[in-house]
């Protein structure tokens, strides 16, 4: 049974980062650079004990054990796009194990999270993946797969947005977006090299001509001043058709798009080198603190004790304050 959208997006933790802004975004100390966290030598047995706990934690993340064979590949496809062609800028994910994944004390709710932070002096601040699944009272089940990468204040480009959420083998909405940093209607220049040059667009209307897709509309007005003019917030019902036309969809429609998106964000955003003014930088670290601040107020703080219950939700929120807090 498919559950309300107004409910699905409360439960949606991700990372409406920066984008919602990217959101989810959010400057990102690395773990060597943070001042508040203490530096410790490790061992050889102790380093080779943590990287087989990273290790671990990444494959369950790829894993995305619950979504179909062509949702399970278009995530698998753009996670790994993401970090071949970021390869070396990226560190190795440092969340705990018991954050890396997590479930509730019933079991019928299980999660993880991927981050990691950018190396100095990359334009990356951090990518963060995730995928939820929790079974509903009703019967059926919620999965929501998101993947996100934000850039610091080196430049002023947008972030990267891609989330599915999906109350039922036949229902799904879709979030795709290069979230916009700076006010648009103060730069239309920026709006032209990011959004008109790039005929985003057009992949908009290519994906709300199929029969079985419609606008959705966000009942969060803080999240609908974040998107850019040309996200994709679309609602995708296949009915009577069945699970196989939402499978074909995703397939033969969201794959293909999700993927040109992704290219357009490293080709012009992550990999391109925007000169910022020095004002023009505090702009954007003032900026992107208040979205982070935001996303782990309303996002991760509410949606969380729901699905995983308090103590859960204090052990994520802690190991995901450096990322979120300026």
């Amino acid at each position: 049974m498919n559950c309300g959208v107004g409910n699905l997006e409360r439960m949606a933790v991700i990372f409406r980062r920066a984008p919602l802004s990217t959101p989810l975004p959010l400057p990102i100390f690395s773990s060597s650079s943070n001042p508040l966290r203490p530096q410790v030598s490790f061992s050889a047995s102790a380093a080779s004990a943590c990287m087989e706990a990273h290790n671990q934690g990444r494959t369950k993340f790829m894993d995305f054990p619950y979504v179909s064979a062509p949702h399970r590949d278009l995530m698998l496809d753009l996670v790994s796009t993401l970090e071949n062609r970021l390869g070396s800028q990226l560190l190795p994910c440092t969340l705990p194990p018991d954050v890396q994944y997590y479930q509730n004390q019933t079991g019928t709710a299980s999660a993880t999270l991927h981050v990691r932070s950018g190396h100095k002096p990359s334009q990356i601040d951090f990518i963060l993946g995730s995928w939820i699944h929790s079974e509903l009272p009703t019967g059926g089940a919620l999965n929501i797969t998101s993947l996100s990468a934000y850039l610091n204040s080196s430049t002023d480009a947008p972030n990267f947005l891609i989330e599915l959420i999906q109350g039922s083998p036949t229902s799904l909405v879709l979030i795709l977006d290069l979230p916009p940093r700076k006010e648009l209607v103060l730069y239309p220049d920026y709006i032209q090299t990011f959004y008109e040059d790039t005929q985003l667009e057009t992949r908009r209307q290519v994906l709300e001509k199929i029969p079985e897709v419609v606008p959705y509309v966000s009942s969060s007005l803080y999240i609908r001043s974040l998107v850019s003019p040309t996200a994709i917030m679309a609602r995708i019902d296949t009915g009577a058709s069945g699970p196989g036309r939402m499978e074909e969809v995703v397939k033969s429609s969201i794959n293909p798009i999700a993927k040109e998106l992704l290219e357009i964000w490293l080709d012009r955003c992550a990999c391109e080198e925007r000169e910022v003014a020095e004002v023009e930088r505090a702009y954007l670290e003032k900026r992107d603190g208040l979205v982070k601040k935001k996303t782990i107020e309303i996002d991760l703080g509410m949606s969380l004790p729901r699905l995983f219950g308090q103590e859960v939700t204090d052990r994520i929120l802690e190991s995901l304050q450096e990322f979120f807090t300026a």
